[in-house]
């Protein structure tokens, strides 16, 4: 027994030693890894042995883990080697392949943004045209996930597409040379009104300071005086890329973040190195429920030091921080370590992944349990649920007849029948389609298939079920069926009355068919409202100072 013991605490030990646990004197919690990890290899055995059918075990195990890793939050996460890749992709932002978004519409692959200069644009693909085969493997069944992950590969090697071209009817070849392809930090820059410039960030990959600061160096250049920053629907990234940016509007030394975690070397503070590139310029930053992450820490602290208007919506909340460990056999392990702490001393993380409920479910802080923090000026900021902007403008959603027409990829396909009958149209900011031209995608309309209901229509129906359950339905049929001839949509009708909106989601889509993404960005200024309120409070100094004084 002495033996059997002896060997058990030797495998507990070299177990510790695997999970970077300092040896000391055997607990019950080392045991039960121990005694749950034999479990696990045991059944695995099993089930591999006598199940009915084949099993996967490559599979089962990922299975397992992820629903291991599932109880804790969702940014820990197994990778194994066949997703190294996609991982590498998310972390640098770069990538082997042809440079194209893929997507699925109507059962269809379809090339749904080439990047300009990158080899499918200068193959000449084009949005909406559909993939067959790659390199002779049929892909029509295939989802976009998987045709992306087939387009993929070492830059230099070569690839073979069976394509339709848009309007065409047969098939060609293309062979294409793959090429290291690298997605732009910073999508868009430019002036948008009078001195004011605009940049927008979508991630926070390598070299993603390098970009803002180019892009910033450009604008000032053109006479830009005042700065949209916009970081909404960022989904973060690169803790180090997150302090450079700050650190390109804050003074040398000054705190950019603090991280906490239960292991010593993740407490770590990280200060501004550099000396900054401008303390002065008025900036409005642009966020929304999507922005996270970096994104939060960029926003959070200039914030906090009252360096920017941050204008939009509340943001997602995830002060979180993920350290990637090598695993055997090429796989690696994406760990939450740490948790950050912005200048004011507040963490943004808006959800307790550390108490569940029995169900396993999670909440978000209670706002009675939220803290209060003070910026560089006295302004009051809150802990637990994101960051809040300084004015808020509300996201206001698409009629259902819009939301319609985009589900059903009506407004994707006219847009394809548009650039087939147009060669060329006049410079992104400057296009607009003529009553005429909509009209004409309202005939367009008539022969296809967009049912909806509205949320007026649906409100009676929860009110007549309401009515019927507590026996008032007899009193107020008479009512309600009248209310229900009123109210029934009519989509000619529908189509007028939602004319404005639907018009400026179709000029976008029409757009990017010439001028890709950056068009489509241009486009949307002088619609886009969080621009336009950034635009106000830039043009109103009393304004700007009033907000960041918080007088």
């Amino acid at each position: 027994m002495h033996k059997l013991f002896k060997m058990k605490w030797l495998f507990v030990v070299a177990l510790a030693a695997i999970l970077g646990i300092a040896a000391q004197a055997p607990t019950e919690k080392y045991f039960d890894i121990a005694r749950n990890l034999d479990i696990f290899a045991t059944l695995l055995k099993e089930v591999n042995s006598y199940y009915v059918d084949d099993v996967n075990p490559n599979r089962m195990v990922k299975s397992g883990i992820d629903a291991m890793l599932n109880t804790l939050d969702p940014y820990t996460n197994y990778i194994p080697e066949d997703e190294i890749e996609n991982y590498r992709t998310m972390t640098t932002g770069m990538y082997g392949g042809i440079g194209a978004v893929i997507g699925r519409r109507k059962d269809r692959n379809i090339i749904l943004m080439p990047y300009n200069g990158f080899p499918a644009d200068k193959a000449g693909l084009k949005i909406g045209d559909e993939i067959l085969e790659i390199d002779g493997f049929d892909v029509k069944k295939k989802n976009s996930a998987e045709v992306s992950k087939l387009l993929k590969g070492q830059a230099g090697t070569k690839v073979k597409l069976k394509v339709v071209k848009l309007g065409k009817t047969e098939p060609e070849i293309i062979e294409f040379q793959r090429e290291r392809i690298k997605v732009d930090n910073v999508p868009y820059f430019g002036m948008v009104s009078g001195n004011i410039g605009y940049i927008q960030l979508s991630e926070f990959t390598s070299d993603a300071s390098r970009e803002v600061k180019k892009g910033i160096e450009d604008l000032k250049a053109k006479g830009a005086t005042k700065l949209i920053f916009d970081l909404r629907d960022n989904p973060g990234g690169l803790l180090n890329e997150a302090v450079n940016i700050s650190n390109l509007f804050i003074p040398k030394d000054k705190l950019v973040v603090n991280t906490k975690g239960k292991v010593a070397e993740w407490v770590k503070e990280y200060k501004a190195l550099n000396p900054p590139f401008d303390t002065e310029i008025p900036i409005a930053v642009l966020i929304s429920g999507k922005s996270a992450s970096a994104s939060e820490i960029v926003s959070g602290v200039l914030q906090d030091y009252d360096r920017g208007v941050l204008i939009g919506q509340k943001s997602y909340g995830k002060g979180l921080v993920q350290t990637t460990r090598p695993l055997t056999y090429n796989s690696q392990l994406k760990v939450t370590t740490a948790k950050y702490y912005i200048p004011s001393g507040r963490c943004i993380q808006a959800i307790d992944y550390s108490n569940r409920g029995s169900d396993g479910t999670v909440k978000k802080f209670a706002d009675s349990l939220r803290m209060a923090f003070k910026t560089s000026n006295g302004r009051v900021v809150y802990d637990g649920g994101g960051v809040s902007p300084d004015v808020e403008v509300k996201r206001e959603s698409y009629a259902q007849i819009t939301s319609s027409l985009i589900s059903k990829d009506l407004i994707f396909d006219y847009a394809s029948v548009y650039y087939l009958a147009h060669p060329k149209i006049v410079p992104a900011k400057e296009f607009q389609l003529s009553d005429a031209e909509y009209n004409d995608f309202v005939t367009w309309l008539k022969d296809k298939e967009y049912d909806y209901t509205t949320k007026v229509e649906t409100s009676i129906k929860d009110l007549a079920a309401a009515a019927q359950k507590e026996k008032y339905y007899d009193e107020i049929k008479v009512q309600l069926d009248a209310l229900k001839t009123r109210m029934a949509h009519n989509k000619e009708h529908d189509l007028e009355k939602n004319k404005d909106e639907i018009r400026e989601v179709l000029e976008h889509e029409i757009v990017s068919r010439y001028y890709f993404e950056k068009g489509v960005k241009e486009a949307g200024f002088d619609d886009d409202p969080e621009v336009k309120e950034a635009i106000r409070v830039l043009n109103d100094t009393g304004l700007y100072q009033k907000i960041l004084s918080g007088k």
